[in-house]
């Protein structure tokens, strides 16, 4: 599909004034007298966008509006008409125009009108292009944004070695996303790829998990087990959240990538392993090895080729285009329309819980809206805010007849807990406390709930 615009009107005058404005913003217009000569163009040409009168002879915009999305449901129209006609302008939206202007136009009002569907234009032509290439369930990093844009050439670019990489983003970016990207981009992609949350397991059960044991090296070790390494053996192992890595794995670990050996739990004779690692934390390793929770050592061994997923609120220009596709993905494939202002709303909110939440917000409006529009009452988002991420301890004035330390002790946990969508790794540093620590109070207090992976 060109980027031409098809436009009808039957004022010669005001057809080549607006035109050449078009002109002059680099687009070419295909300009038709009437409606009937427009639908002749529909029928032998494709254009993402036509700009109509509504009165006109032979076939009105009105019309013609209707004839021209049966030809082509993806086409965008622009409706302009006099003051007068307003509430024909009005029906003309309600069947699907993309929007109206009042004529005469404002110049920039114009221009601003048919950029904006322009844009939109592309961006769904991107999200149905990405969508085919393997994204039906949301599983692909759709972007528009440059920033992405410059981290997936990167990734590409890295995937055909066996280079270890290490890629770190707030939780709920896409980490894992990225890992198998590059997974299936490298010479390995026909071999497993295989990922572990080094923050999930228990100590006693991660050593274990990621090298293996052997038939009796503890209680409960009935026979022999492969770990994490050997099953990802010939392909790539994604080691996320390794920041949680307990300081005497993180040694056995820089071994294992630094020999390319590994001895099971409980075994005595190394095995090799044919494996890549990538790796992946919500927080900043460098930040870790400074306070002394992750071996510098093991830090510059995963440092080698370092990946930073920018944060949602920082590549604004990818919201729409996500939500669109997310939107398509949880309703069966159907188009949505996402209003001006709530577009507005949606690249204003800072999404602390980044695209997972975004995805979240979508899926719960597939599920309740009865028409394909995405309105105001789906993007009161719960949870706190960015501005809001605070607690009050200090100056807080306790009740004259006393309090309850057991609750309030609670109540602090559960709002921990809540603030960081209870990931329990991000809670225990956001209570600057460790992590076991954290699992004893919330089995003291009766709070349950399993930890989520960024």
């Amino acid at each position: 599909m060109s980027e031409r615009i098809l436009f009808a009107d039957d004022d010669a005058n005001f057809l080549e004034v607006m035109s050449f404005l078009l002109e002059e913003e680099g687009y070419p217009v295909r300009k038709a007298a009437n409606g009937l000569e427009a639908l002749e163009c529909l029928q032998t040409d494709r254009f993402p966008l036509m700009i109509t009168d509504l009165r006109m002879p032979g076939l009105d915009g009105q019309t013609l509006l209707a004839k021209a999305r049966g030809l082509d449901p993806e086409l965008l129209v622009i409706v302009i008409t006099a003051f007068g006609d307003v509430p024909h302008a009005v029906a003309a939206m309600k069947a699907g125009a993309f929007d109206f202007l009042p004529k005469p136009c404002d110049r920039e009002q114009f221009r601003l009108t048919v950029n904006r569907a322009m844009e939109h234009a592309r961006l769904r032509r991107q999200v149905k292009a990405l969508s085919q290439s393997g994204g039906s369930h949301g599983k692909t990093l759709i972007h528009v944004s440059d920033a992405m844009a410059n981290l997936l050439a990167r990734a590409d670019r890295i995937a055909h070695s066996d280079a270890i990489v290490l890629i770190e983003g707030e939780s709920g970016t896409g980490k894992e996303l990225l890992a198998r990207r590059i997974h299936e981009a490298s010479p390995r992609a026909g071999g497993p790829f295989v990922a572990i949350n080094c923050g999930a397991l228990p100590h006693d059960l991660l050593e274990s998990e990621l090298f293996g044991h052997v038939k009796g090296a503890f209680t409960g070790a009935v026979q022999n087990r492969l770990g994490q390494f050997r099953q990802a053996e010939a392909g790539t192992l994604f080691l996320d959240e390794i920041a949680e890595l307990p300081l005497d794995l993180q040694a056995t670990l820089l071994r294992v990538l630094q020999e390319r050996v590994l001895q099971p739990v409980g075994g005595d004779a190394p095995l090799p392993v044919d494996v890549r690692v990538l790796a992946a934390s919500n927080h900043s390793l460098e930040e870790e090895v400074r306070e002394g929770r992750f071996r510098q050592d093991l830090y510059y061994r995963l440092n080698v080729v370092p990946l930073r997923i920018p944060p949602l609120r920082e590549r604004s220009e990818d919201i729409i285009c996500l939500a669109r596709h997310f939107l398509a993905v949880h309703s069966g494939g159907r188009e949505w329309r996402i209003p001006r202002e709530v577009a507005s709303q949606l690249q204003a909110q800072p999404w602390p819980g980044n695209v997972r939440e975004l995805e979240n917000l979508c899926q719960r409006a597939a599920l309740l809206s009865e028409e394909p529009v995405l309105n105001e009452e789906f993007i009161s988002l719960p949870g706190p805010r960015a501005g809001d991420a605070r607690i009050t301890v200090a100056g807080v004035e306790l009740p004259a007849d006393g309090i309850s330390l057991f609750e309030l002790e609670r109540a602090i946990l559960l709002k921990a807990l809540a603030m960081n969508q209870s990931n329990q790794s991000a809670t225990a540093r956001f209570l600057r406390i460790p992590r076991h620590i954290l699992l004893h109070r919330m089995e003291k207090f009766g709070i349950g709930g399993r930890d989520q992976a960024p």
